[in-house]
């Protein structure tokens, strides 16, 4: 059984309490696809959800490599969409690069690929097309594929209707390849195409799992390079 590694992300409860936490729907999704879910821990002694990125310490040699010792374990790496982007998130995507571990970003993920050896930055979206839809039921808009990319090759068609659930967008200024945009020309899909497989992805394609041919495809081919 494929063996896939997913950071955890950081909430406060309504007590204040911070916690870390796995959503449900990812979860579900991807045990239901036939992978062994792992979660990754984060390592760092500190409070995830309320230290500012410029707030935290530098990872140690030990803190790196019990990230390594989670890459052991797995075959590939799903980036979950979230809320907050942290140096522990930033070195687990490097690692992921330097030893070509099949990886899926998600939203966040592929947010925080977007933004790889750069600043990270956002933009309000500022269109009239609906990029935060309020359910999980339905798709709120278009997206335009690249015929030369790794997600034209996994569904085979150049446009496909997406959920979404974000209310920023990014740019890029670094290695990876725009091969994904909405209608109104916000950055959808990105690649790094010299990887085995690495892909970002702006929607959620976990949520649109039982539903939505496409989303199994992304999936499937996803758990499917993580078994080479």
């Amino acid at each position: 059984m494929v063996k896939i590694g997913i950071p955890l992300r950081y909430y406060h409860l309504a007590d204040d309490r911070c916690i870390l936490y796995l959503a449900e729907q990812v979860r579900r999704t991807f045990q239901k696809a036939g992978a062994f879910v792992v979660p990754i821990v984060q390592v760092q002694d500190v409070d995830y959800y309320d230290t500012h990125f410029p707030d935290f310490p530098d990872l140690t040699e030990k803190e790196k490599q019990e990230i390594d010792s989670y890459l052991d374990m797995v075959d590939g790496v799903v980036f979950p969409g979230g809320n907050k982007i942290t140096p522990f998130d930033v070195y687990l995507l490097r690692r992921c690069i330097e030893r070509d571990i099949p990886t899926l970003g998600i939203c966040l993920g592929m947010q925080l690929m977007s933004c790889y050896g750069e600043k990270f930055q956002v933009y309000p979206n500022e269109t009239s097309i609906n990029h935060n839809q309020e359910s999980d039921e339905g798709f709120s808009h278009k997206v335009r594929i690249h015929k030369d990319s790794l997600l034209y090759d996994i569904l085979g068609k150049e446009e496909l209707m997406v959920n979404s659930f974000h209310k920023y967008h990014v740019s890029i200024e670094n290695n990876y390849q725009v091969i994904a945009e909405s209608e109104d020309g916000y950055i959808e899909g990105i690649c790094l195409p010299e990887k085995k497989f690495h892909l970002g992805i702006q929607w959620h394609p976990e949520i649109s799992y039982d539903q939505d041919e496409d989303s199994r495809k992304i999936i499937q081919t996803f758990l499917e390079f993580c078994e080479k």
